[in-house]
């Protein structure tokens, strides 16, 4: 087990030489008193390279997507290509403040004009903002623009409408927008249950949202459909895009029913979100709702590029800051023009490919409720594993960590019991995908022959495995020195 930084202490050592103080100032000058420690900081004296070799001994114990695979279902974990981070980090870029004047930000504003443009090109919407910097954002940014619609038109609207497949997001976005959330069940298939649609669609029905392909991984194939009962009301289309890795240059979804729709630049175009952030959500809208859009625009007029304010009377207003996280956005702009149209659309083939692959060479081992063609992502499940060994879902994933893997998404959706979303991403090699499907089944036979390493695991990690119950009933995250 390794040391904590505290317990390499040895007094008198230090890591840097600070000159000596020149400035006759005391703290209580500064802090009031009432503020000010009344016991001295306690920190570790050790030298400058203890300090070194401590922090990278502990991220060598880190598991990241360029250590090893990291097939997290619905995060698109995928590579992030090393010159969008070279780029990130050119002054001309990192160093502009949001408060310059246009006429000092031209390149930047062009970046985001043409990104704009891509991601409706790319989508089929007729226009795109970048304001919302996270998929849940855009989420309630499209809510917005649809209580808007509604407003603007009169129409008394107070129900969204779910399938049970969505994203975790959907209903409390729905939530925050002012609606009521009505759920509806999958059918037998695993998509949208057509029949319990047409009951559940009244007159006061604002809008659908669809995540398409769904968190099973299976794409929703009766859009025209659904599109046909839900506008017959004058309801809104919204369709939930973090799962667009699967089809972009395959599908525009502004083209077959969708009215508005937010992508996740920090998963389908680039940049992996692991650990929270930073991420970018833009949502792209259909003609007569672009007013409804949240100001300024990025606009241009002859060769110079502006922020437009121009339909501020009808706009849900600001839903961020300044234009976003411009850096996310430069990325997923360098992510873009680096493939191009043909290259974006090799992406979602391979991820498709890579996820079918996966599920075909693993179906005789785990159960997979809905097994048949899926896009990016499956969902297998331990119910063989449970009913025949009483080995978990969580059991397999922490086994999964010994074999050198980060665990899928587990217990997500809901709707499958035991479950297990899998998603290889585009990025991963067919190697790499036969060493994680030869542990998967390395695993399903330990069930069979030793299920107490199921139990034990992980075994091999810096931290091995955690009473979970206690954890939550005593959670204590501080570290107290001598103890």
């Amino acid at each position: 087990m390794a040391k904590t930084i505290f317990e390499k202490h040895s007094s008198g050592r230090k890591g840097y030489t600070l000159p000596a103080n020149d400035i006759d100032l005391q703290l209580e000058d500064c802090i009031p008193n009432s503020f000010l420690r009344t016991e001295a900081l306690r920190f570790p004296e050790v030298s400058e390279l203890d300090v070194m070799r401590h922090f990278l001994e502990l991220s060598h114990m880190n598991h990241c997507i360029e250590k090893g695979f990291y097939p997290l279902g619905s995060c698109t974990m995928k590579y992030n290509p090393k010159i969008n981070e070279t780029l990130a980090r050119d002054d001309g870029f990192m160093n502009i403040h949001p408060l310059q004047e246009e006429d000092t930000v031209q390149g930047a504003l062009q970046i985001l004009f043409e990104l704009q443009q891509d991601l409706a090109e790319i989508s089929g919407f007729d226009r795109v903002t970048l304001q919302p910097v996270a998929g849940a954002q855009g989420e309630f940014t499209g809510l917005k623009i649809i209580s808007a619609y509604h407003k603007y038109k009169n129409n008394h609207k107070t129900k969204i409408i779910i399938p049970d497949s969505a994203h975790g997001t959907n209903p409390a976005s729905v939530i925050l927008a002012g609606y009521e959330v009505v759920e509806i069940a999958s059918n037998d298939e695993g998509i949208v249950d057509i029949s319990a649609l047409r009951a559940a669609t009244t007159d006061d029905v604002a809008g659908f949202m669809l995540t398409n392909p769904n968190t099973l991984g299976l794409f929703e194939s009766q859009i025209e459909e659904i599109a046909e009962i839900i506008h017959k009301v004058d309801g809104l289309i919204y369709m939930d895009g973090a799962n667009f890795n699967a089809l972009m240059g395959l599908v525009k979804p502004g083209k077959i029913g969708f009215d508005i729709m937010h992508y996740n630049l920090h998963k389908t175009f680039s940049t992996p979100h692991g650990g929270g952030g930073p991420g970018s959500g833009p949502i792209g809208v259909r003609q007569d709702l672009i007013k409804f859009l949240p100001v300024p625009m990025i606009a241009k007029d002859g060769d110079r590029y502006y922020l437009d304010y121009g339909n501020e009377a009808t706009s849900i207003g600001k839903v961020h800051t300044f234009l976003g996280n411009f850096l996310v956005n430069l990325r997923a702009y360098i992510y873009i023009k680096m493939l191009g149209s043909e290259g974006l659309r090799r992406v979602s083939e391979n991820a498709v490919i890579n996820a079918n692959y996966i599920r075909k060479k693993m179906e005789d081992h785990y159960y997979i409720k809905f097994n048949r063609v899926c896009m990016h992502e499956f969902v297998a499940s331990s119910k063989w594993q449970k009913e025949k060994y009483g080995i978990k879902t969580l059991d397999i994933a922490k086994r999964i960590l010994d074999k050198g893997f980060h665990a899928p998404t587990i217990y997500f959706p809901l709707i499958v019991s035991e479950a297990m979303m899998i998603e290889p991403t585009e990025t991963e090699s067919k190697e790499t995908l036969d060493a994680f499907i030869a542990a998967m089944i390395e695993i399903a036979h330990e069930c069979e022959e030793n299920p107490e390493n199921l139990h034990n695991a992980p075994i091999t990690t810096p931290v091995r495995r955690v009473d979970d119950t206690l954890a939550v009933k005593q959670l204590n995250v501080k570290y107290e020195i001598g103890k």
